[in-house]
């Protein structure tokens, strides 16, 4: 079992980002905050990560959301999103992904993940369900959902 490590918002953080397929607004967003000087280093990050001796091997964005207006659960409450799940080709078939959606799991909250470059089945295989779509909540996210035991969906 790895180690997942809270990841800080700084250069070097962003620059291992670089290696990742999923490499996108986000990144740059912090990079340009970065060298703006705008971000210190107490600024709360929604990356985790394992680490293969100094290299970041695998990486995912998560945070906490609301239920709010267009709820999935029933009644509404809070819920975890994961997107950016990924592991960096030289790294795969080491668990690293399942150790990532298992750290997740174990909040004890449901989580909606957001499935990019063909991980539909990965996500799948972890028990996760395709949310039924709404174009107003889930703009163009590809996305499924895991539940723990004693959740519903809204009908």
């Amino acid at each position: 079992m790895s180690e997942i490590k809270h990841l800080a918002i700084n250069y070097k953080t962003a620059e291992d980002f670089k290696k990742f397929g999923e490499y996108g607004t986000q990144e740059l967003q912090m990079m340009e905050e970065l060298n703006a000087n705008v971000i210190d280093a107490d600024t709360d990050s929604p990356f985790y990560g394992i680490y293969v001796g100094e290299n970041l091997a695998a990486r995912m964005c998560l945070y906490r959301k609301e239920d709010d207006n267009h709820p999935i659960f029933d009644p509404p409450h809070d819920y975890l999103v994961i997107w950016k799940l990924e592991v960096l080709e030289k790294y795969r078939s080491r668990g690293f992904g399942s150790e990532l959606i298992n750290y997740v799991k174990a909040q004890n909250m449901p989580i909606k993940a957001i499935s990019r470059q063909n991980a539909r089945s990965f996500f799948e295989d972890h028990g996760f369900e395709t949310l039924k779509y709404d174009i107003e909540r889930d703009l163009a996210d590809n996305a499924l959902i895991w539940y723990p035991e004693g959740y519903s969906l809204q009908q």
